[in-house]
């Protein structure tokens, strides 16, 4: 099969078009009919897309594994060529729908020049984009830093930017449990850059504003919206993926989410997790956070703190998966395992070390390289490029939530590019 290209060579050689005229706005109606009431989804215009022509850009915080739907539907008749994870145009059940929807591939946190020229190729055919300037969607409910070069982009266009503000997206859909949960979306659509914005505002004050409108935590926004989820009675199912670490023992790895009720089997400390997302203490001696999201930011800053010392080491055993050359992956998989081994990381970066297609191999990546990591479903593994080939981790605990934490924090403490909030430390709280 030397001479056979492989799937990520046919994927590159592509010259992205605009969506089918006809198929786009039925595949997008399709949609609205399945999920507008199912989710209690609605709309709130500040502008009217019907009367706006293009070219143009659409960006979005990113909530969900729904939030093509949440954003397509508001901007029909417009056909937009969504941007997605390079690594799902390999899963057999996404493969055909994202290739006839003209979907553009890009390889998450790192730079890809193919997916930078098909957009610029889009918007000088007259086509319109849309792009999740976060990378991948929310882990914790609430977002995370764009991506770098998200503004250096926008400036670039040449073209006016719109925008959706999706609220109650994660509390749908969240990254800890993958079922749906009926309740209520909301999504507000406006224009956030006019072209002589553009060409005004350097990046940096670009950047600024749109952090600005992607700014969204989902258990806040919640706390006034009141909105009830259906959790199915499993609010709580797998949770500890991510609250992780007891805020009464301080212990790690301790904490059990099943049903609607979160504990720590060390010490008993727990909340049960009512249909608004609310973590009510079991007892009067419990020691719960406000909202899940402040638990995971408790456990950031404990993160932050443990990579100052210049001889922290994160150790785990993992399984090895990536995309093979020449087949689809199939039943929903996110890549093959090829192997086990070591996962290191330190102030160098992270380090694997065992074996891949039965070959033992030492795969290295710097820190500086390194700002976080992708998620193709759940909490249950991650996944990063070498070299620009995907390797997928799978942890032999659940221990997904601490890696990501510790390797963002890492990346920050030693100087790298993609830095917190300036006022990550009180910009939720104010909301």
């Amino acid at each position: 099969m030397e001479n056979k290209p492989t799937m990520d060579q046919k994927l590159h050689r592509r010259h992205i078009k605009r969506p089918p005229a006809v198929i786009y706005p039925v595949l997008a109606r399709i949609w609205q009919l399945m999920y507008q009431k199912r989710l209690g989804l609605t709309f709130e215009y500040k502008i009217n897309p019907k009367e706006i022509k293009g070219p143009f850009i659409v960006v979005s915080n990113h909530a969900s594994r729904l939030d093509y739907i949440f954003t397509g539907i508001p901007f029909l008749p417009h056909r937009m060529n969504f941007v997605a994870g390079y690594n799902e145009f390999f899963r057999s059940h996404l493969a055909m729908v994202f290739r006839l929807m003209q979907v553009i591939p890009k390889k998450n946190f790192v730079p890809d020049i193919y997916c930078m020229r098909e957009i610029r190729r889009i918007l000088k055919g007259g086509g319109c984009i849309c792009i999740f300037p976060e990378g991948m969607s929310s882990i914790s409910g609430a977002n995370q830093p764009t991506s770098l070069g998200s503004a250096k982009l926008l400036k670039s266009s040449g073209v006016p930017v719109y925008a959706t503000h999706i609220s109650g997206g994660y509390l749908t859909s969240t990254k800890y449990c993958l079922d749906e949960r009926r309740g209520k979306v909301h999504v507000v659509v406006d224009q956030l850059f006019t072209v002589e914005e553009l060409e005004d505002l350097t990046v940096d004050e670009i950047q600024e504003k749109l952090h600005a409108h992607l700014c969204q935590d989902d258990y806040a926004w919640n706390k006034k919206a009141r909105a009830a989820y259906d959790g199915h009675g499993q609010m709580a199912r797998n949770m500890h993926d991510l609250l992780y670490k007891c805020p009464k023992c301080g212990k790690e790895f301790t904490m059990h989410g099943e049903g609607n009720t979160i504990v720590c089997k060390e010490c008993g400390n727990g909340a049960t997790v009512n249909e608004y997302y609310d973590l009510i203490p079991l007892d009067d001696t419990c020691v719960i956070p406000e909202t899940p999201r402040v638990w995971f930011d408790m456990e950031r800053k404990a993160a932050a703190e443990a990579v100052k010392d210049p001889d922290f080491t994160l150790i785990e055993k993992v399984q090895l998966g990536m995309i093979p050359p020449y087949e689809y992956l199939k039943n929903q998989a996110t890549s093959e395992i090829v192997g086990e081994g070591i996962l290191t990381l330190d102030k160098t970066g992270i380090t694997y070390r065992g074996s891949r297609r039965g070959e033992e191999v030492e795969l290295h990546m710097p820190i500086a390289q390194l700002p976080t990591y992708g998620m193709c479903t759940d909490v249950s593994r991650f996944y990063t490029f070498f070299d620009g080939e995907f390797c997928e981790f799978f942890p032999e605990g659940r221990t997904v939530g601490k890696w990501l934490h510790c390797t963002e924090e890492m990346h920050r403490h030693m100087g790298g590019k993609w830095q917190n909030f300036p006022d990550a430390e009180t910009r939720y709280d104010s909301m």
